[in-house]
């Protein structure tokens, strides 16, 4: 028995979409399964829960939607060690690029789910929460804060539209950084523990992140004027702002953070700083590509 967690409004109403394309595949092929939706997260995660206390030997999970989606679900199929798939139709997708699927080729990608064995990789934990992706603080927080207030422009827009309302505004933070084996004391701009390699809808913030190392790659952008943030920007979509001498990237097994900050994994909201993250090694059951 398969759980098909479906989030209808994910991707602006994709989810509901894919969701029943998804539902046909596995019908069409005599895939036992049950399909799981809510009318809110909370609800959705609760008959997830349901679900999981039911059949605490099923299959796996399906779970069509976004990073949001992806990070709740990761909260129960965790901890019972049940496999997670991870079908994108939301604005992002970064946990689904993260395992290297295209985001396009869906009946290849069903077919590796329902025919192979699920692999193990890593994922990052902070203050109780599993993340698959990357914990970040520093701007992009403050972008995803604002954006989160916003009703308009919807989709990948919304991000634009923040990026341009907060940083006339933004200043660097002091930030002390745990690692290891030292402690880095700086002014950032921005911090990303990086498990995955993208976040933002394909933003290589960290290119040679690693999901089977062991290890985050954590990268810290030092103060650099506005006018060189918007230059040095865009090259975060290919991964060559690593080049640049105002990033640092370093790596370490745990990562303790402290800032009058907030941080974000996985594009949902942590809290307030101090956190503290660990890689947690083949921590996740999942079909990667």
């Amino acid at each position: 028995m398969w759980a098909l967690v479906i989030n209808p409004t994910a991707g602006s109403g994709k989810g509901a979409a894919v969701g029943a394309r998804v539902a046909g595949y596995l019908t069409t092929r005599h895939i036992d399964h049950e399909v799981i939706s809510g009318s809110s997260a909370i609800s959705l995660v609760s008959n997830l829960s349901a679900f999981i206390e039911k059949f605490p030997d099923c299959t796996g999970v399906i779970a069509v939607g976004g990073d949001g989606l992806a990070h709740n679900v990761l909260q129960k199929t965790t901890p019972a060690q049940i496999p997670l798939a991870v079908i994108p139709a939301g604005t992002g997708n970064d946990f689904v690029r993260t395992l290297g699927w295209s985001l396009d080729a869906l009946d290849t990608y069903l077919e590796r789910i329902i025919s192979e064995a699920p692999r193990s990789m890593d994922l990052g934990v902070v203050d109780g929460e599993w993340f698959g992706a990357i914990l970040s603080t520093g701007f992009d927080s403050i972008v995803n804060e604002k954006a989160n207030t916003m009703k308009w422009p919807k989709g990948p827009m919304k991000y634009n539209a923040a990026i341009a309302i907060e940083l006339p505004r933004f200043k660097p933070r002091h930030y002390e950084i745990t690692l290891d084996d030292r402690t880095i004391t700086t002014q950032a701009m921005l911090i990303a523990v990086s498990n995955g390699r993208s976040y933002g809808g394909g933003m290589l913030v960290c290119p040679a992140a690693d999901i089977h190392d062991g290890y985050f790659d954590v990268m810290v952008l030092h103060p650099i004027s506005k006018l060189e943030f918007l230059k040095v920007f865009p090259r975060v979509f290919k991964g060559t702002h690593v080049t640049h001498p105002a990033v640092e990237i370093v790596r370490s097994r745990s990562v303790t953070i402290k800032a009058d900050a907030v941080a974000y994994a996985d594009g949902e909201r942590i809290g307030l700083l101090p956190v503290k993250a660990q890689c947690m090694p083949g921590a996740m059951q999942t079909w990667i590509a």
